[in-house]
């Protein structure tokens, strides 16, 4: 069903996985100059066929890669019809809207090959756990609209996708068990979705002190995407689900971009993309040294994603070869990092992640974000059963002092639930300056 649903959206899904199977086919040398054929394709193509993008890359050489501009979100916050290629609209390709969680939302297309080489991709990573999406039952933690056609085309699209999908949008206590309750009836193979909310779903289950695979025995694994996972909430989720993480990195603009292999590494898609680390200057940096990621779709005729800056700071392995690059470190967003008084930078989860030590040890925090409203003072906004006690707002003042710096002012909101952004998406840290 899923397959027959691709095929008659007018994805050839056929075409796309005989395509991923000679590019995983190639090997050695051959991958680097298939890999450089296509870069310098996909530049060619757009230079010729897209206005948008013949006016943005000028100064472009096909010979010189470094020539090649590096393109931001802002750069495409502009209508579509002016950034389709000739012979592209919206009604012979894939359209869709990036989450926004970035804080840079905008629209983008796929031609339909390259949509479902997306798919291909996908499936073929989710296959190396034996799951195949035409016939495992998903348990999908996704958003959904609120509208009423938007509403019913999600619905439609899970039941031709063999999946159920529950609300990430309420996640009391009350629509919990009814999940609960779901995974009683029915022969879930996997979860898959947002990680903020399967980690609700868990501290629900470890309250009442059950391990989901005992009410459903037919579970094999939990995906999760979208956001951040800590390695605390990772041992959480298989500790109450009973069955192993799988941490998939990925944008919907771009489709997968790293997900762990059976050797437990995070491994980059070199199928359909190609992904850089640059420096501030733009420079690429070798494998080991972290720095803003930089992806290019090698195979979207409709719109140029070239050179792309995602958005996220990462760092490849240095057992990372062109085939083969393993994502050592994920960081997190640019926009993620925290300026300070005196000039300092931090890296705004990396004191989430420290208050989330203290903050949720005894299970009275159901979940929280960071926000920074002036370059000294934060705001924690959580959502709890009480009260913070004043010896842990000292505790969380003190840590946020030794790892930042001491003056600052730690603001403290409870709130009865925390708002997400229109996909369902919680954005851990949030800087107003």
């Amino acid at each position: 069903m899923f397959d027959l649903s691709l095929k008659l959206n007018g994805f050839p899904i056929k075409e796309a996985r005989k395509a991923l199977s000679s590019i995983k086919n190639i090997e050695g040398i051959d991958f680097e100059t298939y890999v450089s054929k296509k870069k310098q394709e996909i530049v060619s193509y757009h230079l010729e066929h897209n206005p948008f993008y013949k006016s943005f890359a000028k100064d472009a050489h096909l010979n010189d890669w470094n020539s090649i501009p590096i393109m931001t979100k802002r750069h495409l916050q502009q209508p579509l019809k002016h950034r389709l290629s000739k012979g592209f609209s919206e009604k012979n390709s894939y359209v869709n809207k990036t989450s926004g969680s970035s804080g840079d939302p905008f629209i983008f297309a796929k031609d339909t090959f390259c949509h479902a080489l997306t798919w291909a991709v996908i499936q073929d990573r989710f296959g190396w756990f034996h799951i195949d999406f035409n016939t495992s039952k998903q348990a999908r933690f996704y958003g959904i609209p609120l509208n009423k056609k938007g509403y019913y085309k999600e619905r439609v699209k899970d039941l031709f996708s063999n999946r159920y999908r529950f609300s990430v949008f309420d996640l009391s206590d009350l629509t919990l068990e009814k999940c609960l309750n779901k995974f009683e009836k029915t022969p879930f193979d996997y979860i898959n979705g947002y990680t903020s909310s399967i980690v609700q779903f868990a501290k629900f289950l470890k309250r009442k002190q059950i391990v989901l695979k005992t009410i459903c025995p037919t579970l094999q694994y939990c995906f999760v995407t979208s956001e951040m996972l800590f390695e605390a909430d990772k041992i959480l989720l298989e500790a109450q689900f009973g069955v192993s993480v799988i941490n998939e990195y990925g944008a919907a603009e771009l489709g997968l971009i790293a997900f762990p292999n059976t050797n437990k590494e995070w491994q980059i898609n070199t199928d359909d993309l190609f992904v850089e680390i640059i420096d501030e200057n733009n420079a690429v940096l070798p494998y080991g040294k972290e720095g803003r990621i930089v992806i290019t779709s090698l195979y979207n005729k409709a719109h140029p994603l070239i050179r792309y800056d995602l958005g996220d700071i990462g760092m490849l392995s240095k057992d990372s070869t062109l085939k083969k690059p393993i994502l050592e470190k994920l960081i997190g967003r640019t926009n993620d990092i925290a300026e300070l008084p005196s000039g300092k930078k931090a890296a705004g989860l990396t004191f989430y992640y420290i208050t989330k030590s203290i903050i949720e040890d005894d299970g009275n925090v159901k979940e929280f974000v960071i926000e920074q409203l002036a370059k000294d003072i934060f705001k924690i906004k959580y959502v709890s059963n009480t009260d913070l006690s004043l010896e842990k707002i000292k505790r969380i003042t003190l840590e946020m002092e030794t790892y930042l710096e001491k003056g600052l002012t730690i603001l403290f909101e409870k709130q009865e639930y925390l708002e997400r952004s229109k996909s369902g998406k919680l954005k851990q840290f949030k800087s107003f300056l």
